[in-house]
C-alpha cells in the first residue's frame, strides 16, 4: 500500500482521502486552514494525520487537490520539501464558460507544475477526467500521464488500491489532453448525456 499525503480540505481531497484510507493507505492531510485539516483528518478516520502547511510532507505521493490556479504556487511553496515526492495533479484549468480550457499555450497544469517543483520530484496528471460523486461511489478507469516510469507504477498501484483501473495515456505532455478531457466531460454533462453520473473509460473488445 501507499503512503499519502494530501494538500487541499475540499470535496476532492476528502473523497480521494476515503477511498485511500479504505484501500489500506496511509494518509495525511494538509491545508492552508490548519483547523480544516485537522477536521477532514478526523472526518477520514482510521489513523489519519495532520501535516502542517508548508511543511514536508509525510506520504511519498503528494496529491495536490486544489482549485488549477492554486496548483502551481503551491507547489512553489512547498518547494524543497518536495524533493523525492510523486506529485499528482488532479485539477481542471476550465475557462470562465467551461468550454475550453483558461491556459492558450499546449501545456498543462501539471507541466506548469514540473517547472516548479523541485529537482528529484516527479509529476503524474490523473483522476482529473471523473466527477467527485462517480469516484465515490463508482469504478471509474483513471487516466493518468507521467515523464517518469517507476512514478507512473507508483500511482497506478495506488489507483489498483482504490479498486479502480488506471490507464497510462503516455509522457507529460499528453497531460494537456487529458485537461481537454476534462472539457469533454462537461460537454457531455450538458449536451449529450444532460447529468453527471457518467465517467469517461475504454471498452475493449474481446480477444
Amino acid at each position: 500500500m501507499s503512503s499519502i499525503s494530501i494538500i487541499g480540505t475540499g470535496n476532492m481531497a476528502r473523497t480521494i482521502g476515503a477511498r485511500a484510507i479504505a484501500g489500506g493507505n496511509t494518509v495525511e492531510v494538509m491545508g492552508r486552514d490548519q483547523s480544516k485539516a485537522a477536521d477532514l483528518a478526523k472526518a477520514l478516520g482510521d489513523g489519519a494525520t495532520t501535516g502542517e502547511w508548508g511543511t514536508a510532507p509525510a506520504g511519498d505521493i503528494v496529491i495536490v487537490a486544489l482549485l488549477y490556479n492554486g496548483v502551481v504556487p503551491a507547489v512553489a511553496r512547498y518547494a524543497d520539501a518536495l524533493a523525492g515526492k510523486v506529485i499528482v495533479d488532479i485539477s481542471n484549468p476550465f475557462n470562465s464558460t467551461f468550454d475550453g480550457l483558461a491556459h492558450r499555450e499546449e501545456t498543462s497544469i501539471a507541466q506548469e507544475v514540473a517547472k516548479a517543483a523541485p529537482a528529484g520530484a516527479s509529476v503524474v496528471k490523473a483522476f482529473n477526467t471523473v466527477f467527485r460523486h462517480v469516484l465515490e461511489k463508482g469504478r471509474p478507469d483513471v487516466f493518468l500521464a507521467g515523464d517518469n516510469a517507476q512514478a507512473k507504477a507508483r500511482v497506478e498501484a495506488f489507483v489498483e488500491s482504490l479498486g479502480l483501473r488506471p490507464l497510462d495515456v503516455g509522457g507529460l505532455n499528453m497531460a494537456h489532453w487529458l485537461e481537454g478531457a476534462g472539457v469533454v466531460t462537461v460537454g457531455l454533462a450538458n449536451h449529450g448525456l444532460g447529468h453527471v453520473d457518467f465517467a469517461l473509460g475504454i471498452t475493449e473488445l474481446p480477444a
